[in-house]
C-alpha cells in the first residue's frame, strides 16, 4: 500500500513495520476502532529486524511463545525459531488482521514537528527511491522502529585491514553469494551474532572447513533446550488457545525466575552457569579462560545456544574460541597480541550494533528541537518535552513483545482518555523533581557507546522502566493518567 496523494491527516502515525508495528498496528484497530492510521516503513517490505539480517542461523535469542503475539499464537515447534520462520510469522499476522494494507514502504520521517497551536504533527516524509518528499499531519505519533541503527553497525576499524587478502563482512550487511564451504573463518565477537554463526557456519554441505570465534572478553552463555517438551506435552492435551496461554504463562515466570536469581544470587547463578558449560564441554580449563566473564550474569544480556550447539561444535573441534586481543589484520589472517597468527580466508566481524533513537526521528516542538537527554521516559513510553508522542522499548532480559504489547495497549489508552477528556495534545510532566538513570541499565558496550543521547529514566514508578513484566502487567495499565498527562495549550512552553 502506499499513501494517497490526498491523504494529508491520519489520526495515528506508526513508524515501523516490524514485530512492534504491526503489534501496534493490531491493537490501534481493535482497541480503537474508526482510528485512521499508517504505518511508514523506510524500507520496502515489512519484518524490520526479521527482514534485514540473513546472516547464517540468524534466530531469536527470546522463545517464541512470548516473543510472539499474545492474539496469533506460536505454532512453531522451535522455541528459539529461525529469522525466516519468524518473517513469515509476522508476514501472515499483517495479512490475517488487514495490517498490511496500512503500510507505506520506502518511506521515511526525515523530520517531525509538533505544532501546539494546531494540536498535530507535521511530519516531512521521504520516498527513499525517489528522494521526493511530501507532508503528512497527525494527531499521534508512535515510533516502534526501535533503538538500533539499521543503516551503520558498530564497525570498529582494525589496522592493517587493507593487507588482508581474504574478504571481510559485517552480519547486517551479509552477502548473499558469500561462498565460505571448506574455507577457515574466523568470527570476532562473543555476543548473540557471533554464538549463532560459529555452529552456523559449520552446517550442511557448504559448511566451512573450520570457524574460529575471537573474543576480547568471554559472554555469559547458557545452553537451552531447541524445542520446549514441556509446551509440546500442554500443547497436546489442552485446546490451542488455552494451552497458548499457559505455555506464555509458564515462560514468563521461568524467565523472570531466572533473571531475580541471577541478580539477586551472582554468585550462585555464576556456579550454576559454569557448572553446565563445563558439562558440555567437559573442559573446565576451557570454561575458566573462555567462557566465565568478569561481570555478573545479566550485568550484560544472556546469550542462548539452542541445543548447546556451539559448545558441541566446539567438543568436536570444527570450531574453537580465542580470548585474545587483535594486533592487526594481517595478509593470512589476524595477528594477535598474544604473537599467535589467526589464518583465515573469511573474517566476519560481529562487532555489534549501534544504538540510534527511534529510527532517527528527532522530535521538535514548535519548530525548535528537543533535546532527548535532558527528557526523561514515563511508563516507558511517552517523553516528557513531546507531546502526543510515544515510543516502543522492549525490555533487555526477557522477549521484547512482551513490553511492547503493554506499551501498544497503554498509547490507546491514552488516546481514549484524551477523547474523553476533550484533550488534542497532552504531554508526559512529572510532578516532582527525578533522579537521572540510564534507560538502559546494560553494561553492554553497545548501549555504553550511545545510551547517553537517549531520554533518561527517573528513580521511581512510573517515570522508572522496570525490568519485570510480572509487575508491569499488574501496574501499567492502571497508572492514573491524570496524575502524569497534562493539556498542551496552544504556544505552551512543554520542556520538562
Amino acid at each position: 500500500m502506499s499513501l494517497q496523494q490526498s491523504t494529508s491527516h491520519l489520526d495515528v502515525v506508526i513508524v515501523g513495520a516490524g514485530l512492534s508495528g504491526v503489534g501496534a498496528a493490531y491493537r490501534v484497530q481493535t482497541e480503537r476502532p474508526g482510528t485512521s492510521y499508517a504505518i511508514l516503513e523506510m524500507r520496502e517490505s515489512l519484518g524490520g529486524t526479521w527482514d534485514l539480517f540473513r546472516y547464517p542461523g540468524v534466530r531469536s535469542d527470546s522463545d517464541m511463545y512470548t516473543l510472539g503475539y499474545s492474539f496469533k499464537p506460536w505454532s512453531g515447534d522451535k522455541s528459539l525459531a529461525d529469522g525466516a520462520s519468524i518473517l513469515d510469522y509476522i508476514r501472515e499476522t499483517a495479512t490475517e488482521f488487514g495490517i498490511d494494507e496500512h503500510i507505506t514502504y520506502a518511506t521515511k520521517v526525515v523530520a517531525a514537528d509538533f505544532d501546539t497551536e494546531a494540536s498535530h504533527w507535521r511530519l516531512t516524509l521521504e520516498d527513499t527511491r525517489s528522494g521526493e518528499t511530501r507532508e503528512l499531519t497527525c494527531g499521534f505519533l508512535y515510533s516502534c522502529a526501535g533503538y538500533y541503527d539499521y543503516d551503520e553497525p558498530h564497525a570498529p576499524s582494525f589496522l592493517g585491514a587493507e593487507d588482508f587478502a581474504g574478504e571481510v563482512v559485517h552480519p547486517q550487511f551479509w552477502p548473499e553469494t558469500l561462498d565460505y564451504a571448506g574455507k577457515k573463518v574466523v568470527v570476532i565477537g562473543s555476543g548473540a551474532t557471533a554464538v549463532t554463526l560459529v555452529p552456523s557456519m559449520l552446517e550442511g554441505e557448504g559448511a566451512a572447513s573450520h570457524v574460529t570465534m575471537l573474543q576480547r572478553t568471554p559472554t555469559w552463555i547458557s545452553a537451552v533446550p531447541s524445542k520446549d517438551a514441556k509446551a509440546a506435552l500442554i500443547k497436546s492435551v489442552l485446546p490451542a488457545g488455552l494451552a497458548h496461554q499457559v505455555v506464555r504463562a509458564k515462560n514468563i515466570a521461568f524467565s523472570t525466575a531466572v533473571y531475580q536469581f541471577c541478580k539477586r544470587r551472582p554468585e550462585s547463578a555464576r556456579k550454576l552457569l559454569t557448572g553446565m558449560s563445563a558439562k558440555f564441554l567437559g573442559d573446565e580449563q576451557m570454561v575458566a579462560d573462555h567462557f566465565t566473564p568478569t561481570y555478573n550474569p545479566w550485568e550484560q544480556r544472556l546469550c542462548a545456544i539452542p541445543s548447546g550447539d556451539l559448545f558441541v561444535s566446539i567438543k568436536k573441534g570444527e570450531a574453537a574460541v580465542v580470548t585474545d586481543t587483535i594486533e592487526r589484520f594481517v595478509p593470512e589472517g589476524i595477528l594477535l597480541t598474544s604473537g599467535e597468527t589467526l589464518e583465515a580466508d573469511i573474517i566476519v566481524t560481529a562487532t555489534g550494533l549501534r544504538l540510534k533513537a527511534f529510527g532517527g526521528i528527532e522530535p521538535h516542538v514548535d519548530g525548535e528541537r528537543v533535546e532527548l537527554s535532558e527528557q526523561y521516559v514515563w511508563n516507558g513510553a511517552m517523553i516528557t518535552g513531546v507531546p502526543n508522542f510515544a515510543i516502543c522499548i522492549g525490555y533487555t532480559n526477557a522477549s521484547w513483545t512482551l513490553r511492547a504489547d503493554l506499551t501498544h495497549r497503554l498509547v490507546t489508552k491514552v488516546l481514549g482518555w484524551m477523547e474523553s477528556q476533550g484533550h488534542t495534545a497532552v504531554v508526559a510532566r512529572p510532578d516532582t523533581e527525578l533522579t537521572p538513570q540510564p534507560l538502559l541499565d546494560l553494561a553492554s558496550g553497545y548501549v555504553q557507546r550511545s545510551i547517553g543521547s537517549f531520554p533518561r529514566q527517573g528513580d521511581r514508578r512510573p517515570w522508572q522502566v522496570r525490568q519485570n513484566y510480572v509487575l508491569d502487567s499488574i501496574t501499567t495499565l492502571r497508572t492514573p493518567l491524570d496524575k502524569a498527562l497534562v493539556p498542551v495549550e496552544a504556544r505552551e512552553r512543554v520542556g520538562a
